[in-house]
């Protein structure tokens, strides 16, 4: 399974982004995809989640503003992001696993999200 993720850059805060993530290879295998970020120094944390059965969990720091879906016909994740604050600044990271119990089994590269104050 690969997974390209595109869409970053930079807003000024209250702006919105959007993300992608492409993913390719064995698909079917898929049950899970998410999104994670990093800040340098600090422990990469998990944003949001959503499973093909439909159900989605987000970050407390991001609920009400962002945004996961999936689209299983093109198989791509999103996340949409808005009323973006400095404090999501970071390297916004897609996933994807087989399950419940390996939701981020495989990994795509960053894309830097960068929100100005």
């Amino acid at each position: 399974v690969q997974l390209q993720a595109s869409g970053g850059g930079s807003v000024q805060a209250g702006g919105s982004l959007r993300l992608s993530c492409a993913v390719s290879g064995s698909i079917s295998s898929i049950a899970a995809m998410g999104w994670h970020r990093q800040v340098p120094g600090k422990t990469r944390e998990l944003v949001a989640r959503i499973f093909r059965r439909g159900s989605t969990t987000y970050a407390d720091s991001v609920k009400g503003r962002f945004t996961i879906s999936m689209d299983n016909a093109e198989n791509m994740v999103f996340l949409q992001m808005n009323s973006l604050k400095p404090e999501d600044t970071a390297v916004y990271y897609c996933d994807a696993g087989p399950s419940m119990r390996l939701p981020s089994m495989y990994w795509g590269q960053g894309t830097l999200v960068t929100v100005s104050s």
